[in-house]
């Protein structure tokens, strides 16, 4: 077995073993499982990364065997430097969720450590999938543990955001697997990807195309105006759910734009990137205005992320390698830090049973420890310089301002705004004298909690002082997509 199916069946296998082990008096023993399946997830793709070949666009580590030999539909995997982070970034989140949640989570522990482990490895085989309807496969059973996430283990509303969560993202799937079916018939019977970069298409079907895609992916994204279920689903999933849905499902769509509508339909991308670019710019601006009036943490983190998935997509859409490159880069320190956030309000959570900001206040008096953690991820959320959070915004916003200043002077009232919601978040939960009785007899966070949020700081630290690693690995396969995307494709 390659490594990339290690890498995916691994935790998938874990998963299995975890439901199979049904009662809650096993509760122990089932987290010390998931916790050496996760472990051992990430180890296996480790070796991805120390075995990648830098200075190649080429897909490494390829696998491919038949499938569905009648409709010559194939398991065909391989990474590039586009995807090859966010294999990582799967796996090492998987790792912290399933410490983060190790006593805050007393029902159902297998199957709540199981379905996290499942989607972990789907997560995982839609990165790496390099036949589009593998791709497909993996891309909708994501939605499966994250439904039940959502829907057993969520808030008092949890039934209504799992079922706005299922049909907003179903929805948009059902006109992608028209545009794979269309584009597999044009393609002489073929689901390879690398058969339908070389496809003439005509302007007319691109378009069409290009919106069935569209729908699918800029409602994982989520981008504005179907980014309405996140929110809802944020508030109501548990701290763990929060976590991937924002460290990972949302770079799911913003992936799918950088294999599927960039490369296949690069025409169809140049005559729509105002619009990309328009509906970009309205979720770093207008959502962040709405982020700074929230009163609940886990809605203002939410309505943050649709801001700082604004900058993903307005990178693709400059068409350059500095703006991709700090979109593929913002993909993952937002991965880091958003994951931070939300398991940093899951800490507090446990402990006092509130999201609303004004059931807090002066935590900094009884929680030093985990105050300095806070900070640190709320200046990386405002996109500090030295943090993760600002190496991918840079980036972007010097791509747009040499695509059009007026774009880019746009782009960086985020970082105003940014700091204006995070920070003002800040003052009001933990600076000052305590709030209340509450807040005056928190504990500061135990070893464990201490270990989670000591590895997401220093993933922020790290990305943020040195992100090279991150860049290089990623150089060659954005000029090899931007090659893709400067030829036409009118036949």
């Amino acid at each position: 077995m390659g490594l990339l199916s290690l890498a995916i069946w691994t935790p998938i296998a874990f998963g299995v073993v975890l439901l199979a082990l049904g009662r809650d008096d096993q509760a122990h023993v089932v987290r010390w499982i998931a916790l050496v399946g996760a472990v051992l997830s990430l180890a296996v793709t480790v070796p991805l990364y120390s075995g990648f070949e830098l200075g190649t666009a080429a897909m490494q580590f390829v696998e491919i065997s038949p499938w569905i030999e009648r409709f010559h539909v194939n398991y065909h995997l391989g990474v590039d430097g586009i995807s090859l982070w966010l294999v990582l970034l799967t796996a090492f989140i998987n790792v912290v969720v399933v410490v983060a949640s190790w006593e805050s989570i007393t029902s159902r522990v297998n199957q709540y450590m199981g379905a996290f482990m499942i989607l972990s490895g789907l997560m995982i085989g839609v990165f790496a999938a390099q036949d589009a309807m593998l791709f497909y496969v993996f891309f909708e059973a994501t939605l499966i543990p994250m439904y039940l996430i959502i829907g057993i283990w969520g808030g008092p509303n949890k039934i209504y955001a799992a079922f706005k969560f299922f049909l907003y993202t179903l929805l948009g799937s059902l006109l992608m697997l028209v545009a794979l079916i269309y584009l597999y018939t044009q393609a002489g019977g073929s689901f390879a990807l690398t058969d339908w970069y070389k496809l003439p298409l005509g302007g007319t079907a691109q378009t069409l195309l290009f919106f069935a895609f569209f729908f699918a992916f800029a409602v994982k994204v989520p981008m504005w105006p179907v980014h309405t279920w996140l929110p809802d689903v944020h508030v109501e999933a548990p701290t763990g759910g929060s976590a991937v849905l924002a460290a990972i499902m949302l770079k799911l769509g913003a992936y799918g734009f950088l294999r599927f509508s960039l490369p296949i339909l690069p025409d169809a991308s140049h005559e729509w990137a105002w619009l990309m670019i328009a509906l970009s710019l309205v979720a770093v601006v207008y959502v962040g205005l709405v982020a700074m009036v929230q009163q609940d943490m886990k809605k203002l983190v939410a309505y943050s992320s649709v801001a700082h998935m604004g900058f993903v997509t307005l990178g693709f859409f400059v068409f350059s390698d500095l703006g991709v490159s700090g979109a593929i880069v913002q993909m993952i320190a937002h991965g880091f830090v958003s994951a931070a956030m939300f398991l940093a309000i899951g800490v507090l959570y446990d402990r006092v049973h509130s999201r609303e900001i004004a059931s807090y206040g002066g935590v900094v008096n009884t929680m030093p420890n985990f105050t300095a953690f806070a900070l640190l991820f709320v200046m990386a959320n405002c996109g500090l310089p030295g943090t993760a959070g600002f190496v991918g915004e840079w980036m972007v916003i010097l791509a747009a301002v040499k695509a059009n200043f007026w774009i880019g002077a746009a782009a960086a009232t985020a970082l105003i705004f940014g700091a204006a919601y995070s920070l003002w978040m800040f003052k009001r939960v933990y600076l000052g004298a305590p709030g209340n009785g509450h807040v005056k007899a928190l504990i500061d966070i135990n070893p464990r909690e201490f270990l989670v949020m000591a590895s997401l700081g220093i993933a922020v630290l790290f990305m943020g002082v040195y992100p090279k690693p991150f860049t290089d690995v990623m150089d060659a396969s954005v000029a090899e997509l931007l090659r893709h995307v400067a030829i036409s494709k009118l036949n």
